[in-house]
């Protein structure tokens, strides 16, 4: 999962884009960039870390231009290379900085066309960077000096017949503008605003509507599944859609965990759908335990409290913060090895001990991945003084890896994966478990857009809508076990050691 925005304006973009990113820092933490353009020249700063350690003063001079592009990391493989923070860019043709959140299902086959067909060289094991070498060929294949919005809408055309997978992209190139668009089922978030100024329209497109809402841009709307949205250097703005058949799946965890509460993606409030998945769950755990002993409800900070409030409020007990959070450490989402995880959890949460003394504790969090942190926080609920720790996922079992931007572990990583939900509560300790039901959540997020018929859920129910190549689960399971990523990270600590001497 990453961040993605892109400004046209009227006058220089470095600090607008710089503060975008600060917003859109909860997609991704390990590197972040900016790539300004000012007379026929990019201007880039980009490097592992967050926003506010990448870009100091100096940086921020350099990126001169009001056209621009930036991105903030999340890495698809459990790779933490600097060689893959984005922007990328490639010289040909015309000069092309380009940023994307998602990730390619037919990645291999794709490597294999760029090298025997269209002579393109790759540098990294990211797919952005294939995703990058096919626009660009299909940018050259117009055979233009000066690009028009058909040639860039063609050339997107030509990105989705060959592309499969995920992947919401802003790319801007020399000279001629900013062009952004979504795959044909829409699973990764991308929407548009505009904001007037003194000399014109100025325009900005982001993963979320909460950082056009910082920079006091409007959101116009979502940009739909296949459709591209191109600004040239004037700011005028172009869509057109460029998929044949696009099929509206938005993916379903966006609600659940990854997006801010405070934005709205297709046209959903993020904030009312956790609500309505608190309110949902209540309702299940009152039909299996209508005469429960819960004293209170907690939540597990942060994406968990809004549903705990509804909760708390539905069965009628206490709500409570029970956990206070480390505000300086990141998502600990994708931490590979038991080891790190556990600690990792004891310093990002301490409980009050006050208030689990002695009391029946339901605690409430939006999802249970491997069941490493689950069981921590149970302990942790326990030693502080609960008689009883119950626990609640706002979401249903994650039973099957994500192959669409969120790097989930390897299945037989997964708590849920061949187990039922008794077995679930055995193992990360809790004295009685319910999850939410898979129809549940659904409904919780498709009431605020009825429109809305389909959903990517293939982390609960392994339906994925764009299917995959042969080979592809077991060369993700290479790339995605903790025991791959450890060896990863230990190669390239050395490589980072040995440019360092």
């Amino acid at each position: 999962m990453c961040g993605i925005a892109g400004i046209v304006a009227n006058n220089d973009v470095n600090q607008a884009l710089y503060n975008a990113l600060l917003v859109l820092q909860h997609r991704g933490q390990d590197a972040a960039g900016i790539v300004t353009y000012d007379k026929g020249r990019f201007y880039q700063r980009k490097a592992n870390g967050l926003v506010r350690d990448v870009f100091h003063s100096r940086h921020m001079e350099r990126l001169k231009g009001t056209m621009g592009i930036a991105h903030v990391r999340y890495p698809t493989a459990g790779s933490s290379s600097s060689a893959e923070a984005q922007p990328l860019y490639v010289n040909s043709p015309f000069g092309i900085s380009l940023g994307h959140n998602g990730n390619l299902v037919n990645s291999g086959q794709l490597k294999k066309e760029l090298f025997r067909e269209d002579r393109r060289h790759l540098n990294t094991e990211s797919d952005s960077e294939i995703l990058l070498n096919v626009l660009a060929h299909e940018l050259a294949n117009q055979q233009t000096l000066r690009l028009s919005p058909e040639d860039i809408f063609t050339a997107v055309c030509g990105v989705h017949r060959r592309c499969r997978g995920a992947y919401a992209v802003v790319a801007m190139i020399t000279g001629c503008g900013i062009v952004a668009f979504r795959d044909a089922n829409g699973i990764r978030p991308l929407v548009y605003g505009v904001r007037e100024s003194r000399h014109g329209m100025e325009y900005m497109v982001a993963s979320e509507s909460a950082a056009l809402d910082a920079l006091d841009f409007s959101l116009v709307r979502d940009i739909l599944p296949g459709e591209a949205v191109f600004i040239d250097r004037e700011g005028k703005i172009y869509t057109r859609q460029c998929a044949p058949d696009p099929v509206h799946s938005p993916c379903i965890f966006e609600y659940v965990y990854f997006a801010r509460p405070d934005s709205a993606i297709e046209d959903i409030f993020v904030q009312k759908a956790r609500m309505r998945m608190g309110q949902k769950l209540a309702r299940n755990i009152l039909r299996e335990w209508p005469d429960h002993d819960i004293d209170v409800v907690m939540p597990i900070p942060d994406t968990s409290r809004t549903a705990a409030i509804e909760i708390a409020h539905l069965l009628d007990v206490k709500y409570r913060e029970g956990f206070i959070k480390n505000r300086y450490i990141g998502r600990t989402f994708i931490m590979p090895g038991n080891v790190l995880r556990k600690k990792s959890v004891r310093q990002k949460l301490n409980p009050i001990r006050l208030e689990f003394h002695d009391k029946n504790v339901l605690l409430i969090d939006d999802s249970i991945v491997r069941g490493t942190t689950s069981r921590e926080i149970v302990q942790m609920a326990r030693d502080a003084g609960a008689k009883k720790v119950y626990f609640a996922s706002a979401s249903p079992p994650i039973r099957y890896q994500n192959i669409y931007g969120i790097d989930m572990p390897v299945r037989n990583e997964l708590i849920a994966f061949n187990k039922d939900v008794g077995a679930i509560g055995k193992e990360i300790q809790a004295d009685q478990l319910f999850y939410q039901e898979l129809q549940d959540l659904i409904e919780a997020v498709r009431k605020g857009n009825t429109k809305l018929e389909k959903f990517d859920t293939s982390m609960f129910d392994g339906d994925y809508i764009t299917g995959v190549e042969e080979g592809y689960f077991e060369n993700l399971e290479s790339l995605r076990s903790d025991k791959s990523k450890q060896e990863r990270e230990k190669e390239y600590a050395s490589i980072d050691l040995h440019n360092s001497v």
